[in-house]
């Protein structure tokens, strides 16, 4: 039973990010490739590349990029370098070539390059944080980046900045000032832009609950939610009434289920709700 629940949670994880990876492509083909946005990343590498030549396609260029630096990942960390990692690069570089070929573009879509950069920054950057909280990359420049971390001091955090930020000035002299700012701009707002998704896609909601019925609240949260909680025995400090705190974490749905009933089942219970992102535990995230 264990097996086929562990089975059905890696294809659900593989489908989501392969929904994911797809709108990161959406993103890159038909808003950044057409504006020249390089905002760091192969996808950047590939337009300038496809800017200084005309004989390989940015989209082509990306899956050889990427292909060799899966290669090169595997000879440089062998069984350590992740499968998931290996699949969202190839789907992300064989679904660009997929795009190009579909759909091949000669003009951004409209004439608003702010509008274009809002999509050239959101959809790749939703994509991308999806994917990084399913335990997955895109490969490009975090490949690198990880290069950079084994042979050097520095983490992985500013060696993919510096990467990307070498990559933003390159463009700078390939697409003009204009195009560079546009880009720059673009990049810092990706930055925020994924941290924001992924907190938002973890956020949960934990109860502290000061009841004289614990044990019909436990019945609920444990038959109803199918959570845990954690029980501590209080004291009122101004009735010295004795009573029982309840410390119960759970998703948004269930929280609004909570907050629903807990007055059905002690209308005197003192009830304090807040959110967090950050849980590490059965049920929730394994250990990091």
């Amino acid at each position: 039973m264990e097996k086929k629940t562990n089975a059905k949670r890696t294809v659900a994880e593989y489908l989501i990010m392969t929904a994911a990876t797809l709108v990161m492509a959406c993103g890159i083909y038909f808003f950044k490739f057409p504006n020249n946005f390089v905002m760091g990343g192969v996808s950047g590498i590939s337009m300038i590349l496809g800017k200084v030549q005309s004989v390989i396609s940015p989209a082509t260029a990306m899956l050889i990029i990427n292909i060799a630096l899966i290669i090169a990942g595997f000879f440089i960390f062998g069984r350590g370098f992740s499968v998931k990692t290996v699949y969202c690069s190839l789907i992300l570089s064989l679904a660009l070539e997929g795009l190009e070929l579909l759909f091949p573009m000669t003009a951004p879509l409209t004439d608003d390059p702010m509008l274009e950069l809002v999509f050239a920054v959101a959809l790749p950057a939703v994509g991308s944080a999806v994917v990084f909280n399913l335990g997955g990359t895109t490969g490009g420049t975090d490949i690198i980046a990880m290069v950079l971390k084994k042979y050097t001091s520095m983490n992985i955090g500013i060696s993919l900045f510096f990467v990307d930020a070498a990559i933003v000035a390159a463009g700078f002299f390939v697409n003009g000032v204009k195009t560079g700012m546009y880009s720059l701009v673009g990049l810092l707002i990706k930055a925020l832009v994924v941290d924001v998704v992924i907190e938002n896609i973890n956020i949960s909601k934990y109860f502290f609950i000061v009841t004289t019925n614990p044990e019909l609240v436990c019945k609920y949260i444990n038959e109803n939610l199918h959570k845990g909680a954690t029980l501590w025995e209080g004291k009122g400090s101004y009735t010295g009434e004795e009573k029982t705190v309840i410390m119960a974490v759970m998703t948004r749905t269930q929280a609004v289920a909570m907050r629903n009933h807990i007055k059905e089942m002690d209308p005197g219970a003192f009830v304090v709700i807040s959110s967090t992102s950050d849980i590490i535990g059965k049920g929730f995230r394994g250990p990091v």
